[in-house]
């Protein structure tokens, strides 16, 4: 699926990678007052209680880089011009390493050097790679000792948050940990996977975490973990639009991984075919609904992914789903089309829910159930997904 971006002041992504910065605090809300019947009605303030033993919590954090280190590793990569620096981790036990696509593209014959935390050095061969995820596997042969896969964890267990650490390589530093929490869930970001015929338009990335992360040249490619050693996310980048006079970016806290469980998805695959096939629609969505487009649309509901085009011929298409076609007073907005407001019975809010629950659980030849609301009709149809071209 694709999706047009129609919004001011993008924010330049920069690829690099996670890191954190705060704590866990249990909420307890005080008992409410009786109020006096002269003043309004007011909500009692929240209350955040400071960790009880921050000690134990800093033991718990030492011993989890301790365990973890040895899986994470220095990817190094050699273009036809230049280099590049990124981090990855131990997948399994035959030698396959996750990390970003980005980090790897444009590596002579395939090649890379892998870094272990032990000091051992080796050439890799990327085996897989996935623009849409910006997931790749590279495969090392080294003795078994020097394999210590990470665990994967469940991204959609996550809260936003909850406590996550990022192992990297920021600048070269190898092996540095940072701490944040999680900012946000189920993002998307702009794939590196083009839109054929197009100019610069890209596929949509879904279900992928924010985080406060200070985030960094060289750290793309490393894990994100929670509290139980978990790898819950691949740190990807950071958006910022401050820069250094040198030219570097400037972390602005707003980072990005992917989740885990599109991790578990995508590597079985990157490791037996070398790549992914995504499903399809052939739909360019509104990126949010305003209260502005919200009247100028005429919509019924302030919630839901709203269909500004349909692709011809596409499955969408096929499948009778609509887009605007009446002119409203904001320049490429057409009002007229269908507001998806669920899929496969999964409440639509926005269309970052709609985007993660499809490249997550879906493939090309599967079909999805899109309830929408075209006027004040509501009705399902379904679709038989295509695969992106």
């Amino acid at each position: 699926m694709k999706m047009k971006r129609i919004s001011i002041g993008l924010a330049v992504l920069m690829l690099a990678v996670l890191a954190c910065q705060a704590g866990t605090a249990a909420i307890v809300t005080s008992q409410p007052s009786t109020p006096q019947s002269s003043a309004p009605t007011q909500q009692p303030p929240l209350q955040v209680q400071a960790p009880n033993n921050p000690a134990a919590q800093q033991d718990a954090l030492e011993v989890l880089y301790q365990q973890t280190i040895p899986g994470v590793v220095t990817i190094q990569v050699t273009l036809s011009q230049g280099s590049a620096l990124g981090t990855g981790f131990v997948y399994d036990t035959q030698g396959h390493i996750v990390t970003n696509d980005h980090v790897v593209q444009g590596a002579q014959n395939n090649k890379v050097e892998v870094d272990f935390n032990s000091g051992l050095k080796v050439y890799g061969t990327v085996v897989g790679t996935d623009p849409d995820s910006d997931l790749a596997i590279i495969k090392v042969d080294v003795p078994a000792s020097e394999l210590h896969p990470l665990a994967i964890g469940d991204s959609d267990a996550l809260k936003i948050g909850q406590t996550v650490i990022a192992i990297g390589n920021p600048f070269g530093e190898n092996g540095t940990m940072t701490v944040g929490v999680v900012s946000g869930l189920s993002r998307w970001v702009s794939s590196l996977h083009a839109v054929p015929g197009s100019s610069g338009q890209t596929f949509s990335a879904g279900d992928f975490i924010q985080t406060d992360a200070a985030i960094n040249a060289g750290n793309s490619g490393g894990p994100l973990l929670n509290l139980n050693d978990q790898v819950v996310g691949i740190v990807e980048s950071d958006a910022t639009n401050s820069f250094t006079p040198t030219g570097g970016p400037i972390s602005s806290g707003v980072g990005f991984a992917v989740a885990s469980n599109m991790l578990k998805r995508v590597a079985p695959l990157l490791i037996s075919n070398g790549k992914v096939d995504y499903p399809y629609l052939g739909i360019d969505f509104y990126p949010e609904l305003t209260l502005d487009v919200i009247q100028a649309l005429g919509l019924t509901q302030d919630t839901g992914a709203y269909v500004v085009d349909v692709t011809a011929g596409g499955p969408a298409d096929q499948a009778g789903i609509k887009a605007g076609t009446q002119a409203t007073s904001t320049q490429g907005l057409n009002a007229g089309g269908d507001l998806i407001i669920a899929i496969d019975g999964r409440p639509v809010m926005q269309y970052d829910d709609f985007l993660a629950y499809l490249i997550e659980n879906k493939s090309p030849g599967d079909k999805v159930v899109l309830t929408v609301l075209r006027g004040t009709q509501k009705q399902d149809i379904t679709v038989t997904l295509g695969k992106r071209p």
